[in-house]
């Protein structure tokens, strides 16, 4: 059975919406599964000796794993369920460490939008922010997304 449409269209959304999504707690579980998931063992996420040498005093969360929490994070608004074609390009600038137990969540805005050359879907462009629970930015970044257009 095909997805049925229940988040937004390209001709729904308008530049300088802004959503903010609900805040979600970063765990050690959370790290050292994705650690098995990706295979990444770096030690700055599985070795606390080691954590406590480096500028973070312990061990960290992978930031793809933060950025992953917060592309789920965008779609639990739903606001992209069943009308997202495709992820394009995501830009992303690390700037904040992410500790076992920080809470974070995502923000964004819709900076552009573009018609496609194909009448049934369109290109949007949104400003992401992962912030910690102390409003403190931890993911900046840009995301492009293509959307399915409204029928005529």
């Amino acid at each position: 059975m095909p997805s049925k449409r229940h988040g937004f269209t390209f001709d729904q959304l308008n530049i300088g919406d802004h959503y903010v999504c609900q805040a979600r707690t970063v765990t050690e579980a959370d790290t050292v599964n994705f650690a098995g998931l990706s295979g990444d063992y770096n030690p700055l996420h599985t070795d606390q000796t080691y954590g406590e040498t480096t500028p973070f005093g312990g061990r960290i969360a992978h930031g793809m794993l933060v950025l992953a929490i917060a592309t789920g994070q965008a779609n639990q608004l739903g606001i992209f369920e069943g009308t997202t074609i495709a992820l394009l390009q995501q830009t992303v600038k690390y700037v904040g460490a992410v500790k076992f137990g920080d809470t974070v969540h995502l923000e964004f805005k819709v900076v552009d939008k573009k018609e496609s050359s194909k009448p049934d879907r369109g290109i949007l462009t949104i400003e992401t922010t992962v912030l910690n629970q102390d409003d403190k930015a931890v993911i900046e970044g840009q995301w492009v997304l293509m959307l399915k257009r409204d029928q005529a």
